[in-house]
Order: structure tokens, then C-alpha cells, then sequence
């Protein structure tokens, strides 16, 4: 969507979080549930996101109130994040079984030395963007000339956005970048600060109307011709390699979760507004549901988190060419495809 609407928020965001459990359980004894604890035993998981709880989030807590999770032997336990950087870290000191990240910053650690592996993206349309009020007059990328927007440096958006612009046919250096950091980025646009903010659209935008009362448009990078994987789902290396049973059943019932709350995002959003603290008011949810369901490549890929190795190779190429990423290009090296073969 060009300079699209956005219709509700989230103003503050919050998870129940129950009892963590230890990470890196294994086990894959005949007849085991995931991690070898038996047939009448549920393996207790941890998923930490890459933020704290907003729509996006949702299929996680449809999928435990369903049962989903449940039914894959799987006793999940959703925490808050702090940023896919510090997502993927976590997975990596196996501080948590699985994490919710973003794939340039996932790559990137990747290539840092960092020992995990997406299983599967799950966003195959990116959500950045850059975001304004309506009166900016902002509809395409050379209206941002002599514009202010903020960025947080380190994250993917940051690092990809003079790229975009020269796509554009803008220059760079036309456009100034006020360093944010990542929880202040939207106060600086409703205080006036900059003119636009870089940031995900199907989370940022309804938060900013919902906070102000006013419209807010978007120009997503996929739009204008930058599209990135997005978020899914990754495990520890070793993880993967001592209990691949784990990781199958992980994946198979966040995708079913995520298809279920594609079929009944109102029933999804009530599960969502009940289960996790402080939680927005479900109108907010409903709106970054929706926009997230948009982002999920329904039509084309066969079950959600199913990826092709051209989508990954047209990422990584991406990011090598137009960003300082120096890692290899060879998807192998990033992501493990073997397990969404058999979704």
C-alpha cells in the first residue's frame, strides 16, 4: 500500500509471563513427546519476540489458548523482547529455546559468529517503512528531500534506508537522519522532532494515530522497490541438531497457529487482549493483525514460514550489495528450509 491509513493503536504492551523454563532440552526417545519427556508430558518452551506483545503476536496466543501448542507437546511460555538484535543474542547464550526476530539483524549476527539458524520467516513481506502525519503531504520517496527522519542505528531500517533512497533516485545526502533510539522514535514524531520516523508500519502507525488522534501514512520500503524477509522464527544450532523433533513441532504450531488466527483474527485478538498483561484495547489489536496478515504471503507459500531459497538468496544479495552486511550469500548459511518441507 502507498501512504496507506492506519486505523488503531498500541499504547502500551505487555505479556503474561509464566514460570521460564530451561532452555535446551533434549530427548528423542521412541515415543517422546519433544524433548524426551514422554507421552503424557509436555515439553515447556520459551519464544522470546522481538518486541514487546503487538498485533503481530497475536497467532502465539491464539495458538496456546486453542490448544495448538498444546497439541504438539509443547507448553509454550511467551516473553517480551527487546529488539531482534538482542533476540537473536538471547537464543544464541540459550537464555531462551526459541526466538522471533527479524532477518537482516539475524544475518548479521549470523555472520558475527553467532550459532543459530532461522526455521522459518514467517513475514515474507517486510514491514519497514518510513511513517508520517498525513498534513508531511509525503507520497512518494522524493518528497522526503529536505525532510528530518529519525533512525535508530544498528537496526535493519537504519542501514538499509540510504540504499532505498538511491533506488529512488534520491539522494542521501538530501535526506537528515536524526539518530533515535528505538523507544523514542515515535515521541520524536508526535513532539515535532522530525518530520518522519523509519519503522514498521503494521505496529508504529496505529500506535501513533491511537496516541494522537491523527492520521498517519507510510511509505513501505516493499513498495518502492526494496522488499526484505521479515520476522520468524529461530532456534540455537545445537538445538536444531540434538532435538530436530522439538524444532518440527515448534514450527508446525506456530504455522498452524498463524493460519488459525488468519481465519478468525476477531476470535485471535480476544485470545491475545485475555492472555497477555496490559494488554491494548482489542481494536488496536484487530488493526496490526490485519496488517500483519497482509505481510504473511498467504497465496504463495504453502503453509506460513514456508520460504523458497531464491526469497532468502534475494535478501541476503540485497543486503551485500547495498549495506555494509560482508557475510556469505548462500541461505544455507542462515537458514535451515529442511523443516518447512514437511509443513
Amino acid at each position: 500500500m502507498r501512504g496507506g491509513k492506519f486505523g488503531a493503536s498500541l499504547v502500551v504492551a505487555g505479556v503474561a509471563v509464566a514460570t521460564v523454563s530451561a532452555c535446551g532440552q533434549t530427548g528423542t526417545d521412541d515415543g517422546a513427546a519433544p524433548g524426551g519427556q514422554g507421552d503424557d508430558a509436555l515439553t515447556e518452551v520459551t519464544v522470546t519476540l522481538n518486541w514487546v506483545p503487538y498485533g503481530e503476536h497475536a497467532p502465539f496466543y491464539y495458538g496456546v489458548e486453542q490448544g495448538i501448542f498444546e497439541d504438539a507437546g509443547i507448553d509454550l511460555t511467551i516473553q517480551p523482547g527487546n529488539g531482534s538484535g538482542n533476540t537473536v543474542q538471547q537464543v544464541a547464550q540459550r537464555n531462551t529455546d526459541f526466538g522471533w526476530a527479524d532477518t537482516p539483524p539475524l544475518a548479521n549476527a549470523i555472520t558475527s559468529g553467532m550459532p543459530v539458524r532461522s526455521v522459518g520467516v514467517f513475514l515474507q513481506t517486510g514491514p519497514s517503512s518510513v511513517e508520517f502525519f498525513d498534513d508531511q503531504g509525503i507520497t512518494e520517496p522524493a518528497d522526503l528531500v529536505g525532510k528530518t527522519v529519525g533512525g535508530t542505528p544498528g537496526d535493519a531500517m537504519y542501514g538499509t534506508f540510504p540504499a532505498w533512497l538511491e533506488i529512488n533516485g534520491v539522494d542521501p545526502a538530501d535526506v537528515t537522519v536524526v539518530n533515535v533510539d528505538a523507544a523514542g522514535k515515535i515521541a520524536a514524531l508526535i513532539e515535532g522532532k522530525v518530520d518522519a520516523i523509519q519503522g514498521f508500519y503494521h505496529d508504529q502507525a496505529p500506535t501513533i494515530e491511537n496516541q494522537t488522534g491523527e492520521e498517519v501514512s507510510a511509505l513501505p520500503f516493499s513498495d518502492f522497490g526494496m522488499n526484505l524477509l521479515g520476522t520468524g522464527l529461530l532456534a540455537h544450532e545445537a538445538t536444531i541438531a540434538e532435538d530436530p523433533e522439538l524444532v518440527q513441532a515448534m514450527l508446525r504450531a506456530t504455522s498452524e497457529s498463524f493460519r488459525a488466527a488468519s481465519e478468525d483474527p476477531e476470535a485471535a485478538v480476544a485470545a491475545m487482549a485475555a492472555g497477555a498483561e496490559q494488554a491494548p484495547e482489542e481494536s488496536v489489536l484487530a488493526a496490526q493483525l490485519e496488517a500483519t496478515i497482509g505481510l504473511l504471503g498467504l497465496d504463495d507459500a504453502p503453509a506460513p514460514g514456508v520460504n523458497t531459497e531464491q526469497q532468502w538468496t534475494d535478501t541476503l544479495t540485497f543486503l551485500s550489495e547495498n549495506t555494509d552486511f560482508e557475510g556469505d550469500v548462500t541461505p544455507a548459511e542462515y537458514w535451515d528450509g529442511t523443516f518447512g518441507e514437511d509443513l
